[in-house]
């Protein structure tokens, strides 16, 4: 049996990496402009973000749950991050910290209202939604936030590195530290547990609700940080920027293979999925696609993939 997992869970990254080499090669053959070198930088760093907040939310995903709050969450870290510097004068790292810590807060209340209060991670996380977009709106007075006096702050994110941008290695720097924790450390052994069978895993004597409100609140943690790169890489803070993020973390996290029903899900599918949605989104740009049919597309792609983990269930 647990051959056949692996075998199984091997293929499916397999298929996400197929699936991105393929998409590649149709984009490259479309248009001469795909595969020059500021295109391919553009792409890495639109999936620096996304890909961020998508290793957070997979380990939300593989306990079972899920959190539509990541977007604004990634936006409320970038407001206090740019309130911080810009605002109050605090040194960088100060602001770069309480970006993070404020993700990690709005993930630590998540997963108490889901265990604590017994709402479903659903209702849970449409109301943190709701809350920060109106927290990010009352914090900026519905305005952007800039950095005249910090610029090295506010390009950071797109400064090289010996050619590779920061924020780029920031996002694979997440996901190798994602990487360990999910499968080295014993937080990642209980991630699995709870969405395999959460009754059991209680029943075995684990404490849960503790390891939600814990995961919840890493996975925050991811939120904010995204949230830092984001008001880098755009040299602002936007009130609204992060509205619909969410969508394109879960879809890069079910199209890399890890399954809504909870249990299963590894990072390196979560990074492959994303530059799958980056590359299919960057394609359909540079090829003129209106936004509408882009957004049709994406959708039925996620269907797709749904519709695919929900096959591979029912096989197993």
């Amino acid at each position: 049996m647990t051959r056949i997992k692996l075998n199984s869970k091997a293929m499916q990254t397999v298929l996400a990496f197929s699936s991105l080499v393929l998409l590649l090669i149709i984009f490259t053959i479309a248009s001469p402009n795909f595969l020059i070198a500021s295109n391919i930088t553009t792409i890495l760093l639109m999936t620096a973000v996304n890909g961020i907040l998508a290793v957070g939310i997979t380990f939300i995903i593989v306990t079972g749950g899920i959190d539509l709050s990541a977007g604004t969450v990634m936006t409320f870290g970038s407001m206090l991050t740019a309130i911080f510097i810009s605002k109050l004068g605090a040194p960088i790292v100060v602001g770069i910290l309480m970006g993070i810590l404020a993700g990690a807060f709005c993930g630590f209340l998540n997963g108490v209202t889901i265990t604590k209060l017994g709402l479903p991670p659903f209702i849970a996380t449409l109301g943190m939604m709701n809350v920060t977009k109106g927290l990010n709106l009352i914090v900026s007075n519905a305005r952007p936030i800039y950095f005249p006096n910090a610029q090295k702050f506010a390009t950071f994110a797109t400064r090289p590195f010996f050619g590779v941008p920061v924020g780029v290695l920031i996002f694979f720097t997440c996901a190798l530290i994602a990487t360990f924790i999910l499968s080295k450390t014993i937080i990642g052994r209980y991630t699995y547990a709870i969405g395999s069978n959460e009754e059991a895993t209680r029943l075995s004597g684990i404490s849960t609700d503790a390891w939600k409100i814990g995961i919840y609140a890493m996975s925050g943690a991811f939120f904010g940080l995204a949230g830092v790169v984001m008001v880098s890489r755009v040299s602002s803070a936007q009130p609204s920027i992060g509205a619909g993020y969410e969508m394109d973390a879960i879809s890069a996290t079910v199209i890399g293979g890890a399954s809504l029903a909870g249990g299963e899900g590894s990072i390196l599918g979560t990074v492959i999925g994303a530059f799958i949605i980056t590359v299919l989104t960057n394609g359909l740009r540079i090829l003129s696609v209106p936004q509408e049919w882009q957004m049709v597309i994406t959708g039925l792609i996620v269907i797709g993939a749904v519709y695919l983990d929900i096959v591979r269930r029912k096989v197993k």
